[in-house]
C-alpha cells in the first residue's frame, strides 16, 4: 500500500465549518473515496494559517485519477469551494508533499 501526502489551503477563519462539513461527510463519497482505493485518510489543520495536511495509503490499482470524473467528488468540491483555495473547476489547489523521513 501507498501512502501520500498534500498539502491544501483553508481559509482560517472557516476552520470550525471544515470541521463541521467533514464530521457530515456525504456517505456516498465515502464509498466512491473506498471505492477508488484509498483509506487511512486524514487531514490535519494548522491553525496559524489555515494549512490542511492530508495524508492517506492508497491500495495498489488504485483509482484516485479517476476521482475527479465522478459526479459525487465535483459536488463535494462545489460545496467546499467557499470556504478553501481552488482551481478553475473548483477542485482544491493540492500540493504533493515528498517523505523525506520514515519511522516505520
Amino acid at each position: 500500500m501507498e501512502q501520500i501526502a498534500f498539502r491544501m489551503q483553508l481559509d482560517p477563519a472557516q476552520a470550525a465549518e471544515y470541521e463541521r462539513r467533514h464530521d457530515e461527510i456525504w456517505p456516498e463519497l465515502v464509498a466512491a473515496l473506498k471505492d477508488a482505493g484509498i483509506s487511512d485518510y486524514s487531514i490535519f489543520l494548522d491553525p496559524s494559517d489555515g494549512s490542511l495536511f492530508a495524508v492517506l495509503r492508497r491500495h495498489p490499482g488504485h483509482a484516485m485519477d479517476a476521482l475527479p470524473e465522478q459526479a459525487v467528488m465535483r459536488r463535494w468540491w462545489q460545496a467546499m469551494a467557499d470556504i478553501m483555495r481552488t482551481n478553475p473547476d473548483a477542485s482544491p489547489t493540492a500540493s504533493p508533499l515528498r517523505r523525506v523521513f520514515h519511522l516505520p
